[in-house]
């Protein structure tokens, strides 16, 4: 990325596209339109609650950073979306039981107004799922254009400048890149001849990219992680990032394991598991599907560890993870963590971690600041992969062979640096010593 001379002004109405209107895109909706009334705070924001130092301390300029930053305001946004169900938004909301009614029902016009449009979608690749509301065609190539048309007709109809998409879908089956993704003409051909290895994710996002909308990936779906991908947004101009959504359980490790590395204590056991009973429990409760998700959890403790640098420490830390469908949880995740340490002279310790979280209140603030952040990107002239926004992210996607950060304080502070490098301020590097010159 260049630094920007001049970032595009956040003018007109700004799309938010959401493959997925599930219980994630509608609990940010609902969110985002109680907000723009102020009958509700959107807690978890980092853009809309979060401050951002600038200068030494005792200049004493810490902003917020919706006002340090050119980011499209909340009035702004204009929400539409994609899925396998006709349910309008507040439907949707009423389905997932989330949010209480007494939260719709303040904003059930709005949410009533927000219809998906027809879903790309092949089952092979979320098997626990089937919906009338999807889209035919004989080839893939033929379902990317009709995405590409919506994306214009949705532009036109609400009057919008722009765009973004936030993929708040579910995990797909795990398959690694293949000779398909290799080039974008591989890609195009795959698509023209309906290749296996083009899953439903992909297609929006190829649609997304041709329309030069910017594309983040919610999900540990491969989407747009690989090499045809990455060389269609950089030949299109177009940001990208990804992957999977850093919210309950994996949110826990990226705090806990940097301080235990830290202090150089060591690591024999990390348990982690999960009862979930929403959508996304269903689809993980597939075997395939649950392989995209594990490799995304698994691959945490490894970068942050380093254990290749801390043999003695984290060389024979055993990590297992599990989820487990579980009906009457819904929305209402449970994370079970045992981790097994040990201290000076390799005297045994043990840490507890039972988190009762929300699996999307913890999501619906993330995808709000994506939509609000890739637009930037995009008007700061940035392309390609976007690896400064990794701190919302499980498997942050980086540059061909460079290793993810995946240390949640090193992720802030490179994403608060880029924020200030982006408007022409300083670095902070936290030295400090020019205040005891």
């Amino acid at each position: 990325m260049k630094q920007p001379k001049e970032i595009t002004k956040a003018e007109g109405k700004l799309g938010v596209l959401l493959p997925g209107l599930g219980a994630v895109a509608t609990t940010t909706i609902a969110g985002v339109m109680l907000a723009r009334k102020n009958q509700a705070l959107p807690i978890g924001s980092l853009t809309q609650l979060g401050t951002i130092r600038l200068g030494k301390r005792t200049d004493n300029r810490s902003p917020l950073i919706r006002e340090f930053l050119p980011l499209a305001s909340l009035d702004q946004l204009e929400f539409g979306g994609w899925d396998l169900f006709p349910d309008t938004a507040y439907e949707s909301a009423q389905h997932a039981e989330v949010l209480e009614q007494r939260h719709l029902d303040q904003v059930r016009d709005e949410l009533s107004q927000v219809t998906p449009m027809k879903a790309v979608f092949y089952p092979e690749y979320v098997k626990r799922l089937h919906g009338p509301h999807v889209k035919t065609g004989a080839t893939k190539a033929d379902m990317v254009e009709q995405v590409r048309d919506d994306i214009r007709t949705f532009l036109k109809t609400k009057g919008c400048s722009r765009a973004v998409a936030v993929w708040c879908g579910s995990t797909e089956v795990y398959f690694p890149p293949g000779d398909v993704h290799a080039s974008i003409d591989a890609f195009e051909a795959g698509l023209a001849r309906n290749d296996p290895g083009i899953s439903n994710s992909q297609i929006y996002a190829w649609a997304c990219l041709k329309e030069r909308v910017p594309y983040a990936n919610g999900a540990p779906n491969l989407t747009v992680d690989f090499p045809a991908a990455w060389d269609l947004a950089k030949k299109l101009e177009v940001p990208i990032a990804g992957k999977d959504f850093k919210t309950g359980q994996t949110l826990m490790k990226t705090i806990i394991a940097p301080g235990l590395k830290a202090r150089m204590l060591g690591l024999s056991g990390w348990f982690s598991t999960n009862i979930l009973g929403n959508r996304d429990g269903e689809v993980l409760d597939d075997p395939d599907s649950f392989k995209s998700k594990e490799v995304s959890k698994l691959g945490v403790l490894e970068y942050i560890l380093q254990p290749h640098m801390y043999k003695e420490l984290y060389g024979k830390l055993y990590h297992k993870v599990r989820i487990e469908f579980y009906p009457p949880r819904g929305d209402a995740k449970e994370g079970w963590d045992n981790i097994d340490l040990f201290g000076w002279l390799g005297y045994p310790m043990q840490i507890k971690v039972n988190f009762l979280c929300r699996d999307s209140i913890l999501a619906a603030p993330i995808v709000l600041d994506l939509a609000l952040l890739m637009d930037l990107a995009s008007r700061a002239g940035f392309s390609g992969t976007q690896e400064w926004l990794s701190f919302y992210f499980k498997s942050p996607m980086t540059a061909p062979n460079l290793y993810p950060e995946h240390d949640l304080f090193i992720q802030s502070m490179k994403l608060k640096n880029t924020m200030r490098w982006m408007m022409g301020e300083d670095l902070i590097t936290h030295l400090g010593n020019e205040y005891y010159d």
